[in-house]
């Protein structure tokens, strides 16, 4: 089995060596570097290497983790409400990536909107956590700024992104998707002492 990390790590530095590099040697160096990593990961994401390479290049500039951002939110019985995922890749908190110009808690209310149909408000911020990859989820690396919020208003609604939605018991024998159970847990106690920060919006 390739290491996720490393191959991770090795296609940032291809990629950013693409990005900066004049010299016409060393961008030589740089696309056999990352030719040889697209070969590894050709049977991790069951894609041909070309189509890899393309979403590789769709991505401009610096190559930096992701940046993802996801609301914890209870109801007065504790439970969490949680969607299965249309990917098949388990229970997740309501979430998604940062757009440019948003704020993580600007981008947690946009997404709990298009995928609960809940109207929220960001209270806390629980924490920031880090996914490295893994097979089952992602191949790269991304950054997860978690958030417990509260319901204003709206209606429940299940979106085309998930199969189900739905409130749990924290301890309920689910499948979660990466690390949420973990987020979760984190966030059921911010909930119950009070712990984490203040939501700011800048």
């Amino acid at each position: 089995m390739p290491n996720l990390n490393l191959l991770d790590e090795i296609q940032a530095i291809a990629r950013n060596g693409l990005n900066y590099a004049t010299n016409l040697y060393d961008r030589e160096r740089y696309e056999r570097l990352l030719a040889l990593c697209l070969q590894e990961y050709e049977p991790l994401v069951n894609q041909p290497a070309p189509v890899i390479q393309a979403a590789f290049f769709k991505e401009m500039g610096h190559i930096t983790p992701k940046v993802g951002t996801d609301a914890a939110i209870f109801n007065e019985q504790g439970q969490i409400l949680l969607m299965d995922r249309v990917d098949g890749s388990g229970w997740c908190l309501p979430c998604g990536w940062l757009e440019p110009n948003e704020t993580p808690a600007q981008a947690i209310v946009r997404e709990v909107k298009e995928e609960t149909g809940l109207d929220v408000n960001v209270t806390r911020l629980v924490g920031v956590f880090t996914r490295f990859p893994e097979t089952d989820f992602s191949p790269h690396t991304m950054v997860a700024v978690v958030h417990l919020c509260e319901v204003l208003g709206g209606e429940l609604t299940l979106s085309h992104e998930g199969l189900d939605l739905k409130y749990w018991d924290l301890d309920a024998p689910i499948r979660w998707h990466a690390n949420h159970a973990h987020y979760a847990r984190m966030a059921d106690q911010c909930r119950r002492l009070g712990d984490g920060f203040q939501a700011v919006s800048a």
